[in-house]
């Protein structure tokens, strides 16, 4: 065997043993997590009155959130994303669209808080108490962070050279996958967190509309360009133009659909509930004792 056959061989397998170590952290952290997370509801339902703040449907689904995740990075779907470039977007979409809202619909802040080490809740305590803290626990601050960080992952992962490293670069690789799962777990939390930490209609439409156009804006980027933005090797089959303008595709529409029709529904909820609550509201839905029995 010559140098250089030895050479790539070597490299073969130094990166399929980087792939496996990847993994096996990843599989281990999720199942860390969703025992936390599952130590913590089961802390929380045990103490009288507390159960309320994280129920049923989102004590399921947090860890279907954690599935999906496991899901994303294996199977047909990395197969899809090794393919080719719109293989890698679904992969991406699957961890944005889907994984990150489940997660942030199960309301893990407490659980996991009262899963952490004393030590852990200690810094948490102290760090909520901060004047950091306490800024960030203002919901419309909170939610413009999240916007940001959301974008500006979004774009930065998508950028030629960044997206070239993590394609090159397993634990970068999973990295990426990683920021792309926390920021939609972040800017999903703004909408979709239980009780009152959560923003009102008409903010969280403005919300999801200004996170919803970088998104648009990178995706009409990708389906409209007139040349490959990506080198060679992050794009397959004859026709690379086509590859990346369907991996554009495939995150301006879903994207803009998922953000829109969230947006829509949370703004008609906070109308209904505004409507009932109105005087006028009130004098329109009759009386217990104006129902026939």
């Amino acid at each position: 065997m010559s140098v250089t056959a030895a050479a790539v061989v070597l490299a073969h397998a130094d990166a399929d043993a980087a792939d496996r170590w990847v993994e096996v952290t990843g599989l281990l952290a999720v199942t860390g997590l969703g025992a936390a997370y599952g130590r913590g509801v089961h802390e929380l339902w045990g103490r009288r009155g507390a159960g309320a703040v994280v129920s049923r449907w989102r004590a399921a689904a947090f860890p279907a959130g954690l599935v999906v995740l496991l899901l994303a990075q294996r199977g047909p779907v990395d197969e899809a994303a090794e393919r080719s470039l719109a293989g890698h977007m679904v992969q991406h979409m699957i961890l944005l669209l889907v994984a990150g809202p489940l997660l942030a619909a199960g309301g893990a802040g407490l659980p996991l808080t009262l899963a952490a080490p004393r030590r852990v809740r200690t810094v948490i305590a102290r760090f909520r108490t901060g004047a950091a803290g306490r800024w960030l626990r203002r919901p419309l601050n909170l939610a413009l962070v999240a916007a940001g960080v959301h974008t500006v992952v979004l774009w930065l992962w998508h950028l030629p050279k960044p997206y070239m490293w993590a394609e090159e670069g397993a634990w970068i690789h999973g990295v990426e996958h990683l920021s792309f799962t926390a920021a939609a777990w972040l800017l999903w939390s703004t909408v979709l967190a239980p009780g009152h930490r959560g923003l009102g209609g008409p903010a969280t439409f403005l919300l999801l509309f200004a996170a919803g156009m970088p998104a648009a804006a990178l995706g009409a980027v990708l389906t409209l360009a007139s040349a490959p933005i990506y080198p060679a090797a992050a794009v397959a089959g004859p026709d690379p133009l086509a590859d990346q303008q369907l991996a554009g595709l495939i995150m301006w529409i879903p994207m803009d659909v998922v953000m829109l029709v969230a947006a829509v529904a949370v703004f008609l909820r906070w109308m209904v509930r505004l409507d009932r609550s109105s005087p006028a509201g009130r004098e329109l839905r009759p009386s217990r004792e104006e129902i026939p029995a």
